[in-house]
């Protein structure tokens, strides 16, 4: 067991370190792990049921598994940020969410309610899933406004 779990640890290392160089389409993964990441970071206490929302989410987008592991590794990744105060916070998501907008607007397709959603009914705290839910109110804002400017 301890054996699998370093050459998944490795494996995630390399993954990490070296995705813009392994990773077809890596911007548009990371694009939508921020967004997961927004949702579930909101939550103080995550537990697997929005990482297992994710991938669900992933096998739905990718139908590739492999992608998918990647997808829900990297969200886990900007949770994990913003929880550890790491240089990152919700605001700083949603800074970056903005950001990759104006520079590549066809990423509004990519915001998909449907798919964030379901990671609201994780949380048991009312004052955190009304929190996910005005966020995911602004994503679909977000994605409407950006839909407007290209349609």
């Amino acid at each position: 067991m301890a054996k699998v779990k370093f050459l998944f640890k490795l494996k995630h290392y390399i993954y990490s370190g070296l995705r813009e160089i392994f990773v077809y389409h890596h911007n548009s993964l990371e694009f939508r792990a921020k967004m997961f990441a927004l949702i579930i970071a909101a939550n103080e206490n995550p537990q697997e049921c929005e990482y297992i929302l994710v991938h669900k989410a992933g096998m739905l987008i990718y139908k590739d598994e492999e992608r998918v592991d990647l997808l829900v590794l990297t969200t886990k990744e900007y949770v994990q940020k913003v929880h550890q105060s790491n240089g990152l916070n919700i605001d700083g998501l949603v800074e970056d969410i903005q950001k990759e907008l104006k520079q590549l607007p066809r990423y509004a397709q990519k915001i998909d309610i449907d798919l964030l959603h379901p990671i609201v009914e994780c949380c048991i705290d009312e004052d955190t899933s009304s929190y996910q839910l005005r966020m995911l109110e602004f994503l679909q804002k977000i994605k409407e406004d950006y839909s407007e400017e290209n349609g």
